[in-house]
């Protein structure tokens, strides 16, 4: 099993600015910082890959999400998850509109189709927001099936205390709409795993939310959600997705 480097220091979590365009109308607001827990999305071998951020949403949901991602993972996700960004570096502002479900984005740089999934990704997690506007095209989460992992999982996100029994989410598109799952203690042993049947597969992408057993861990650390689809040739493992956590007892 090939695993990741695990390391037990927390994410450093970037904080929004202050002064940021409100997402509805377009006008520059101050005031007290009102911070949110929010996704947004950088790559992992060209896929989509949520990681979370605790942003200052007093200026609009949606552009301090936008802020976030165009700052790019941390160097502890560059280095032990093996993010990265396809969404250029600028110094302009990011202007952010939504009216009857379109986030509208203007950017001052071009966005190849991983930046865009980067993008469409981040922002349409938003209630209210169905569709983004950008580069002059009306985009959807379905129109980058080719940037999203078989297996997506939204929650829980990599670093995340985590405690028994485990709930997660995401969606997923596999033979037969079906994967499996592997959780692991701090010492690499199997606490549970199962299978899971997402709402559709084979050519659809569906979601699951699925909780595991109760398990116990030997002590507090990082251990790790393991989840992989199942070859129908020879039974070994692909679209293998391992996110680490931070295991309670």
């Amino acid at each position: 099993m090939i695993r990741l480097a695990f390391v037990l220091a927390a994410l450093a979590l970037l904080a929004g600015c202050g002064d940021e365009e409100e997402a509805g109308g377009g006008e520059t607001t101050t005031g007290p910082a009102q911070m949110t827990d929010l996704r947004v999305y950088f790559l992992r071998e060209s896929k989509v890959w949520p990681v979370r951020r605790d942003v200052d949403t007093a200026g609009g949901e949606a552009t301090a999400a936008l802020e976030a991602l165009l700052r790019g993972p941390t160097a502890q996700e560059e280095a032990d998850l093996d993010l990265s960004t396809a969404i250029p570096d600028t110094d302009e502002d990011v202007e952010v509109t939504i009216e009857a479900g379109v986030a509208d984005v203007q950017l001052d740089v071009q966005l190849s189709e991983p930046g865009l999934a980067q993008v469409v990704y981040t922002l349409s997690q938003l209630p209210g927001v169905e569709r983004v506007e950008i580069q002059e095209r009306i985009l959807t989460r379905a129109d980058f099936e080719e940037q999203t992992p078989a297996i997506l999982v939204e929650s829980p996100l990599a670093f995340e205390e985590v405690a028994s029994p485990l709930r997660f989410t995401g969606t997923a598109n596999t033979f037969e709409a079906n994967f499996e799952y592997e959780l692991t203690d701090t010492d690499g042993k199997i606490v549970d795993e199962s299978f899971v049947t997402a709402t559709s597969g084979t050519g659809t992408r569906g979601t699951f939310d699925f909780t595991t057993d109760a398990y116990s861990v030997p002590f507090d650390g990082v251990g790790a959600l393991i989840v992989f689809e199942r070859s129908a040739e020879d039974g070994s493992r692909m679209n293998l997705v391992e996110i680490p956590l931070r295991m309670t007892r």
